[in-house]
């Protein structure tokens, strides 16, 4: 009796073993690190990082409104700045290789181009919006507006550029600091590049 009983015993084993694996296959097998805690031992899982907008208890309204406001502003100069490093990048290949005049008879018609289809849009935008737009490129393409505009203009418009920035106590050098005074920019733009804003 005691025979049979293991018998079955090892029988139903190898069927739930059997079942396990069909259902293990018919599922995306993950597997991860084991951490042991107190004898016992438990899965690491990595997770996403968790970015949160809100307002602490006692917030003003002023301050709300300045954020909401920021928000608002970000999320209509980002895909600016996006398009501005994709641009700059096309046509930092197209530039290599060619003589000194084809590069700036290239700039030159690139810039016409752009304008026809970004002036009105830009022209549209607010200061702070504006402000915003200079920093976001320099986050998206590791280079300063000033360093941008000399690299492809010349020096004279960017010391242009630079003395007009700097009647309005914006300085085209100043670099984007995503853990200094940008990190609240910095904040936005990452959940909106995990698709928690739109």
């Amino acid at each position: 009796m005691k025979g049979i009983n293991n018998k079955w015993y090892i029988i139903c084993i190898f069927l739930m073993f059997g079942i396990g694996l069909q259902n293990i296959k018919a599922q995306k097998l993950k597997i991860f690190r084991g951490v042991i805690v107190d004898r016992d031992t438990l899965a690491h899982i990595p997770l996403n990082n968790i970015y949160i907008i809100g307002f602490k208890d006692g917030t003003s309204e002023r301050e709300k409104r300045r954020k909401t406001k920021l928000v608002k502003n970000i999320l209509k100069v980002y895909p600016y700045a996006r398009t501005a490093a994709e641009l700059l990048e096309k046509y930092d290949k197209m530039l290599v290789g060619l003589p000194e005049k084809e590069q700036k008879a290239l700039m030159k018609q690139a810039e016409k181009n752009l304008r026809k289809q970004y002036i009105n849009d830009i022209e549209r935008m607010t200061f702070t919006q504006g402000v915003l737009l200079l920093k976001l490129v320099d986050r998206e393409t590791g280079k300063t507006t000033y360093y941008i505009v000399d690299e492809l203009r010349g020096s004279f418009q960017a010391f242009f550029y630079q003395s007009i920035a700097r009647l309005f106590k914006y300085n085209l050098k100043d670099n984007y600091d995503p853990n200094g005074k940008d990190k609240e920019i910095e904040h936005i733009v990452r959940l909106i590049e995990e698709g928690q804003i739109n």
